[in-house]
């Protein structure tokens, strides 16, 4: 019996759980990942973004509109320029630590087999 001072957290109501699964959903994209990832370094405009990430422009808007929807990245005017940055630091936080962890990982290997969690069909 645990005792009550240390009793599991409790579990998230279901409205919560989905939100969550619908940001992981998002960010299951590598290109919508990678587009955070860049973004969590600073702001940049749809061109600046298209050119880092190697996709195409009209790819690459559409990947921003899912996630400006979403409430992850959100823009500004420039001039005539639209600038994108993220919306919610803490998605920010999740992306470096996943990211991080696992670039950590793979630099350990060395060149060894890099099979992770790509073969759980996650």
């Amino acid at each position: 019996m645990v005792p009550a001072s240390q009793e599991p957290p409790a579990d998230p109501p279901a409205d919560v759980l989905q939100e969550a699964a619908a940001a992981f959903g998002l960010l299951a994209s590598p290109a919508r990942l990678h587009i955070v990832w860049v973004l969590a370094q600073g702001e940049c405009d749809v061109t600046g973004l298209a050119e880092r990430v190697g996709g195409a422009l009209p790819a690459v808007s559409q990947h921003l509109a899912k996630l400006k929807l979403a409430g992850l990245v959100r823009s500004r005017r420039e001039g005539r320029r639209q600038v994108y940055l993220v919306d919610d630091p803490d998605v920010v936080t999740i992306v470096r630590l996943m990211v991080g962890q696992l670039a950590d990982r793979g630099a350990g290997r060395g060149s060894g087999r890099r099979e992770g969690l790509r073969g759980l069909g996650a």
